[in-house]
Formats: structure tokens, C-alpha cells, sequence
């Protein structure tokens, strides 16, 4: 492995490793040291467009050349899979204000949970409510496709949700929404608890995979945990993914107690983001230069040097 050999590799990194508050003077040094670890993009988490400064996070990322990646989800009263009409027109107003959200701060891509409500299911979602939400969220995907925003949703594990756990049904769920712009977001940390076959389910969503997660058993470091982070990205590159790539962990002490309770994060794996996000970035290019890529990458490398 070659670490002078550039990533090339579309990679992003989520700024709730790191701050718990994610405002232009928290994110600011945060930004500016990614860069030097190869990361292209940072996400931020489920903010209020109506509380939040938006030209002064696009300054922010734009200082430092990192594009954002904004998110979204649904809330009380605010549900695309609800039987309401009121409701459910409330959800994708949500998400249609989260795409020019997403512009405003100079994203070109929206992720989140915009299929419904986060948290402990009550019970199983029914067939009609994956109607329901699919349609909804299809069509903002095409609003957001004509507005120049990827939209995605991501796949959760069972604690979480119980609509969609799997790639299996997410590539479901995306026929059901009729649109051609809606795209899936896996997740090793969901996969690993959901999937039989990883690779397999990375396989299965292919034609309509624009985001791959890398997170480990614990929300921790990459390099620690029962996934073999830097196997799962060799394999999808051999197999012919070819979209962006996120790292993702989580740490009591350094994402609070809201958000920490929310993601049911008790310990503190970690207590250095940026040891984190510079472990993160060798493991990925680790399995990047075991790839069928990155192996002509570094010979071209050597043929020019």
C-alpha cells in the first residue's frame, strides 16, 4: 500500500463523530483537518432549515473545500407513511424543505430516514404504509433530481425500524416509489446485524446503491470491531460500486446526551474524532489498494514515478 498514491475515492465523513452542535464555529476546525485525511465530503445531521444558518455553514464548507451532505427525517405530526392525509402531505413538505435546505448549503445530496418515523418500532409496518411513504418520497427524489440533490434513504436495522432492514427490501421500497432518482443508503453497522451475506446485499442494491456506509459492530473505530471494513470495501469496488462512501461511529462524550440517547449510544468508544477519522481513512484505503482499482492506481503510480 502506497499512502502517496491518491484515494480515489469519494469519501465523507459524518461531523456527529465529532460535535455534538453542528454550527459554523464547531465545524470550522473540524472541516479544515478532514481535508488533510482525503475526505471529500462531511455530513451533517438532521437540522432545522428554519433555525439554522445556512449561508454561514455553506461559507464554512466552502472555505475549506468540502462539500456537505445534508440529511432529513419525519417527526410528530410530520409522517409520509401515515394514513392522514394532513399528516402525511406534513412529512413531505419536510422533505421538500430539506432539498432546498440541502441547496442552500451547497449539498448535492440529501441521506436520512425520509420513509417515516426513527425509533423502536411498536410493531410491524404495514404493506400499505410502505405504499404510502414510498410514493411520497419518490416524488420528492424528483424534485430534488430536477433541483440538482441526490436523494437517499438509509436502511436501518430492526431496533430502529421495521419498515426497511434490508437490501433486499429497499430495492423494493425503490420500484414502489416509481421514481428513477431515488437511490439506497447501506450501512455495515445495519448490515451486519440484518444481512446474511453482505456482500451479497451490497450486490443486490447496486443499480440503485448512491451511498455506502462504513461503521463498525460498536460505533467505534473501524479498525476494531467484527466487521471487516476494509474487506467490504475491496469487494464492492471489485464488484462494481461506484458511488460515494461515508464513515460513521459514535461516542457518548463527544455527541451528547440527545442524540446519544436517541442512537441508544451508552459508551464512549472513543474520545478522539480525528483519530478516528485518520484510523477510518487507512482502513478504507486499505481495502481500496487490495481492490482491482487501486492495484492498477498504484501501478500506474510506479510506471510514472
Amino acid at each position: 500500500m502506497n499512502p502517496s498514491v491518491e484515494l480515489d475515492l469519494d469519501l465523507a465523513f459524518h461531523v456527529s463523530i465529532a460535535v455534538a452542535d453542528a454550527t459554523p464555529a464547531a465545524l470550522a476546525p473540524l472541516l479544515g483537518e478532514l481535508r488533510a485525511f482525503e475526505y471529500r465530503r462531511a455530513v451533517l445531521p438532521p437540522l432545522d432549515p428554519s433555525r439554522t444558518d445556512a449561508a454561514a455553514l455553506r461559507r464554512v464548507f466552502a472555505d475549506v473545500e468540502l462539500v456537505p451532505i445534508a440529511m432529513t427525517g419525519q417527526g410528530p405530526g410530520a409522517d409520509v407513511s401515515s394514513e392522514d392525509d394532513a399528516e402525511r402531505r406534513a412529512g413531505a413538505a419536510v422533505l421538500r424543505d430539506a432539498v432546498d435546505f440541502a441547496i442552500a448549503v451547497g449539498a448535492d445530496q440529501l441521506n436520512g430516514v425520509p420513509y417515516g418515523r426513527f425509533g423502536p418500532p411498536g410493531g410491524p409496518t404495514s404493506r400499505s404504509a410502505l405504499v404510502r411513504a414510498a410514493r411520497e418520497v419518490g416524488a420528492v427524489a424528483d424534485y430534488a433530481a430536477g433541483e440538482g440533490v441526490a436523494m437517499t434513504f438509509e436502511v436501518l436495522n430492526r431496533y430502529e425500524t421495521s419498515a426497511i432492514n434490508t437490501a433486499e427490501q429497499a430495492v423494493e421500497f425503490v420500484e414502489l416509489s416509481g421514481s428513477d432518482n431515488l437511490r439506497i443508503h447501506l450501512d455495515t453497522f445495519h448490515m451486519a446485524i440484518e444481512e446474511a451475506d453482505m456482500a451479497g446485499a451490497i450486490r443486490a442494491a447496486l443499480p440503485r446503491l448512491g451511498y455506502l456506509e462504513l461503521g463498525q459492530s460498536g460505533r467505534g473505530s473501524l479498525s476494531t470491531g467484527v466487521v471487516d471494513i476494509a474487506g467490504v470495501v475491496r469487494q464492492a469496488l471489485d464488484d462494481g460500486y461506484t458511488g460515494r462512501w461515508g464513515v460513521e461511529a459514535f461516542s457518548r462524550s463527544l455527541v451528547g446526551s440527545p442524540a446519544g440517547d436517541m442512537l441508544a449510544i451508552w459508551r464512549t468508544p472513543f474520545d478522539n474524532a480525528l483519530d478516528l477519522a485518520a484510523d477510518a481513512a487507512r482502513v478504507v484505503r486499505r481495502g481500496w489498494s487490495e481492490s482491482a482499482q487501486g492495484r492498477r492506481a498504484q501501478r500506474l503510480a510506479r510506471s510514472h514515478g
